[in-house]
């Protein structure tokens, strides 16, 4: 063995993976690697971003093992290059590879690891059909041929492709049960590093989509230890940060999320993983939210570009951007293309807001009697939260306040109690319209009063900008004496010069530091100075913060 193969195995030890890449790499060059060692450089590779090395090291590696006279192994071989194919969107290359492997096992007996492992494409495969019923008995039968000769990969991984069949199927409960299973083999440290990172992202992501925001918490929280503890792992520390970022701007530490959404594209700049596609959407979203509408338009074509579908949210950009028609046969064609109901509840609430947006009452109260419906049929909270948002907002659009109330108050439980300051501030606007109608200025004012502090604190410009424009909300804010709060924002007030006052204005209308200087005729390093002093007399980090707040004081437009 030369010496740069020895570095390689003291560094894949130490999880050092990138080290370790490295130097099975160069010594690959200087000499022909032991079947072990370039099963160990594929695995690295894959750990590293590196999707090429990774095929061909698990390519060379079948070769090998053939010529070894090991066709088990070689199978074993042809399907993590299948998996690796997959997970870059070559599957004509990757059934290939999955044809060969099968070949290779036609002698065997039915229930051997190997044959078990090549059952997994086959959950993917009937899940992707729809056939959920057939795609957890197809995993269960895995996890039993791993549980039966101890090959713990295999298990946890059947036990991790089941729980997600059934929650797809909506059976939510039994499934959350079995990923718990699978991810006592994860925190137990029993699994592969490709497998652990499998599992943590599967469990993760159907933890996210079934809208069970503890489990994700808790799971985003054990794969950030995880990914800390071997620095030079890229896609699955990529896909931490990611969700990382989705955990941080639910709580409303919209700042950190947007830092963590960008250094997870960062990382993954580089990769053809999936995970790729999720940090520009997240990126997107939270643009969006902001107000920073060009950047999340770039995001959401990035995002598309690798993959990713940029629906509902770019639909939801559309609306901003008051392209409603476009909005709205955005959300018609996905609905129309979406039967699973589960799935279907990530698209209704946006097709709600939409179609509240046109002035389509009638199909309004069909979409949100059907996510009501939905909601309760799958008994999870946050899920009956978005339902009732929807339902109170169509109803005080129908003219029942009083029954809108009912509605309202039960989703503003909901995200009080998980910590949700956005959606609970947006539901606070509805419940003061609510007290509008039923003749209740103070309670409208109160509502109104949290969410504004609440959009401010987060940089939610849009949503500022959408009570500025409402007369009635505006008129909330008039005091005894016939003035306004928001005249208190008047000269002086905040502190800012005249010139700062100007700059604001224009960081507010979107205009990027260079337009500021030129409709000025400033430099860009005045413009800078400026805006730092803007961020310390209005105590706020950023542009989004600073435009907030000159849409609540009536600065903006």
């Amino acid at each position: 063995m030369n010496a740069a193969a020895m570095q390689g195995r003291s560094a894949y030890e130490r999880r050092a993976w990138g080290d370790a890449f490295e130097a099975f790499s160069l010594a690959s060059k200087q000499a022909l690697l032991e079947a072990d060692d370039v099963e160990r450089m594929a695995q690295c590779a894959g750990l590293t971003a590196h999707e090429d090395a990774a095929i061909a090291g698990f390519e060379r590696l079948h070769q090998l093992r053939l010529e070894a006279g090991e066709p088990r192994r070689a199978a074993r071989a042809a399907f993590w290059c299948a998996m690796r194919l997959v997970s870059i969107g070559e599957t004509a290359r990757a059934n290939g590879w999955l044809g060969r492997a099968r070949r290779l096992l036609e002698a065997d007996a039915p229930d051997t690891v190997e044959r078990g492992y090549l059952l997994l494409p086959q959950v993917a495969q009937l899940a992707a059909s729809g056939d959920y019923v057939g795609a957890q008995a197809v995993a269960a039968q895995a996890a039993e041929i791993g549980a039966r000769h101890g090959e713990r990969d295999l298990h946890a991984l059947g036990r991790c492709f089941e729980g997600r069949a059934l929650i797809r199927h909506g059976r939510v409960a039994e499934g959350m049960l079995l990923l718990d299973e699978a991810m006592l083999h994860v925190t137990g440290e029993e699994l592969s590093p490709m497998t652990t990172g499998v599992i943590y992202c599967a469990v993760i992501a159907a933890c996210q989509q079934s809208y069970a925001l503890d489990r994700a918490r808790e799971w985003t929280t054990a794969l950030g230890r995880w990914c800390d503890g071997q620095p030079q792992v890229v896609v699955f520390a990529g896909a931490c940060l990611v969700h990382r970022s989705e955990i941080l701007q639910l709580g409303g530490a919209w700042s950190e999320a947007v830092a963590e959404a960008r250094l997870a594209s960062l990382r993954l700049s580089h990769s053809r993983d999936s995970e790729a596609g999720n940090a520009r959407y997240q990126e997107a979203e939270l643009y969006r939210l902001r107000g920073e509408l060009a950047e999340a338009e770039e995001a959401y074509t990035l995002a598309n570009e690798l993959g990713r579908d940029p629906q509902p949210g770019l639909a939801l950009l559309r609306l901003a951007q008051g392209r409603v028609d476009l909005s709205l046969a955005a959300t018609r064609r996905m609905l129309a293309a979406t039967p699973n109901p589960l799935q279907r509840t990530r698209i209704l609430p946006a097709h709600v807001e939409i179609l509240l947006a046109a002035g389509e009452l009638a199909e309004a109260r069909q979409t949100a009697d059907e996510l009501c419906s939905i909601a309760a049929g799958l008994q999870i909270d946050v899920l009956n939260a978005i339902a009732q948002h929807a339902n109170g907002a169509v109803t005080l659009a129908e003219g029942n306040a009083l029954g809108a109330l009912a509605s309202l108050r039960q989703a503003q439980e909901v995200w009080q109690r998980v910590g949700a300051p956005y959606l609970s501030a947006r539901v606070r606007v509805a419940i003061a319209r609510a007290f509008l109608a039923l003749g209740d200025r103070d309670g409208a004012a109160l509502e109104i009063g949290a969410a504004k502090k609440v959009f401010t604190t987060l940089g939610a410009a849009p949503e500022l900008a959408a009570l500025g424009a409402a007369p009635e909300l505006v008129a909330l804010e008039t005091r005894p004496d016939g003035a306004t709060a928001r005249a208190g924002a008047g000269k002086g007030a905040h502190g800012l010069s005249a010139r700062e006052l100007e700059v604001l204005r224009l960081v507010a209308a979107g205009k990027t530091n260079k337009i500021i200087a030129r409709e000025l005729f400033l430099s860009e390093k005045t413009v800078d100075r400026h805006l730092s002093n803007i961020f310390a007399k209005l105590s706020v980090p950023t542009r989004a913060a600073a435009t907030a707040w000159a849409y609540q004081h009536g600065l903006a437009g």
